[in-house]
């Protein structure tokens, strides 16, 4: 095993037995380097491994702490079981809707049916199930050619691959989803960060850059939780034909906004709409889809077979009877309940500060007083058993993170949420000193 590897185990041992707790600020790489007697370039490289593991959190040069993973004991806010309260990780899955997943697998289970399912994947999929991906997703006479990918992440991968070669520039906006950061990284491309406003993506600032392509999320912006309006929509599909590029959408939100046209409807020729069953359903049902224009399919189904992204046949088939039984538009519908009760629920107990939501959305963006950074608050909250993500882990560049952190509301059960914001708000309403930190 690789020394820093090593290293990083020792830390993460530290953290599991209690000797650092969550919100504890470890020492300058430098200091630490020279405390363990290894080389500085091995010390940036445990701390880095220790981010990837998600056992710390920070930037260099404002400080690396601890991530909330157990809180401490005297944590006021704990979740059967003692869990930190997750207002990081945004997936909703309601009491009720096992009941009806499992249902309707039970003729998935058949013997003869079964032994079908259980045969290698393909890209393309059944027609059957193309036809419930293409009826699910198509608006106002968009009617895309279906592909399957293991789930929405190895959808966007694939598409990121079939349009963007190694070394060449991918326009994002300037604060983005950050696996999308992680895939550029792996498949060595060029992140270019664009401009947003309140609407989203500026498409005047699209046009000022150099890409081979944009990935951008239209609806439901996470983190910022902006929607473009259809004028905003029908102008990038302008910019994005004069530029000849091709548009990678990312329509994981969409199901919480049905009567939104996805930006594909306004350039279908050029624009490559990708998401899944894991925010509709359950972060285990990963299934992914693709829905390309004709002449690109085989284009992208290349993409997806030679990245390894084909989705396993079982899931296609499960995900074609959830979607044509019935039980995906109802727990679809019942979702669509429960983030409007918990925005409003955050937009009550955040009174006063300042919030960009949509009332709709499963996720809002805090931008915090002034008098705290948000590295900062991240490391109180985990002080109180309350994981928030910063900005920094979507900033496109190092550095330039706005001062806000995200709040993911769909988790924990809502008496939880409620007391979990509560706290919060007391925190931004003091000082870091107060709290035990600076």
């Amino acid at each position: 095993m690789e020394d820093y590897r090593i290293v990083a185990d020792e830390i993460s041992a530290d953290v599991e037995a209690g000797r650092l707790r969550p919100g504890d600020r470890l020492p300058p790489q430098r200091r630490f380097a020279r405390d363990r007697g290894i080389a500085n370039s091995t010390a940036a490289r445990v701390y880095g491994e220790l981010v990837r593991r998600g056992v710390v959190v920070g930037e260099v040069g404002r400080g690396t702490f601890v991530r909330a993973g157990k809180p401490p004991l005297e944590a006021a806010l704990a979740e059967p079981g003692g869990a930190t309260v997750d207002l990081e990780l945004n997936f909703a899955v309601l009491p009720e809707q096992s009941a009806l997943v499992g249902k309707a697998l039970e003729p998935l289970l058949r013997d003869d049916v079964l032994t079908a399912a259980l045969r290698p994947g393909s890209v393309t999929g059944s027609k059957q199930a193309r036809d419930a991906v293409a009826g699910l997703l198509a608006k106002d006479g968009w009617t895309p050619e279906i592909l399957f990918a293991g789930s929405g992440r190895e959808a966007i991968a694939a598409a990121i691959a079939a349009f963007v070669p190694m070394g060449e520039r991918l326009a994002v906006e300037a604060v983005t989803y950050p696996v999308v950061k992680a895939l550029a990284g792996r498949l060595g491309v060029q992140l270019v960060p664009i401009e947003t406003d309140e609407l989203g993506l500026v498409p005047e600032a699209l046009e000022a850059a150099s890409v081979r392509a944009l990935y951008v999320q239209p609806t439901l912006h996470n983190p910022l939780g902006s929607t473009m309006d259809e004028e905003r929509r029908a102008a990038l599909a302008e910019t994005v034909r004069r530029m000849d590029i091709p548009v990678i959408e990312d329509g994981i939100y969409t199901f919480l906004r049905p009567e939104v046209r996805p930006f594909a409807a306004y350039a279908p020729e050029r624009t490559v709409f990708a998401d899944s069953m894991s925010k509709r359903l359950a972060p285990g049902l990963t299934t992914g889809f693709l829905a390309v224009p004709a002449e690109w399919t085989e284009r992208l189904a290349a993409a997806v077979r030679s990245g390894g992204w084909v989705a396993p046949r079982f899931a296609v088939e499960a995900a074609t009877r959830w979607i044509t039984g019935g039980t995906l538009e109802t727990v679809e519908r019942a979702k669509r309940l429960d983030a409007a009760e918990r925005q409003r629920m955050t937009a009550d107990r955040l009174a006063g500060f300042t919030l960009r939501a949509d009332p709709r959305a499963y996720h809002c963006w805090w931008e915090l007083p002034e008098h705290w950074r948000a590295e900062t608050f991240v490391a109180a909250a985990a002080r109180r058993g309350i994981a928030v993500t910063p900005a920094a882990a979507f900033a496109v560049v190092p550095g330039h993170a706005p001062n806000a952190v995200r709040l993911a509301v769909s988790s924990p059960p809502l008496d939880t949420l409620a007391a979990a914001l509560d706290v919060l708000a007391g925190l931004a309403s003091g000082r870091p000193e107060d709290a035990g930190v600076d």
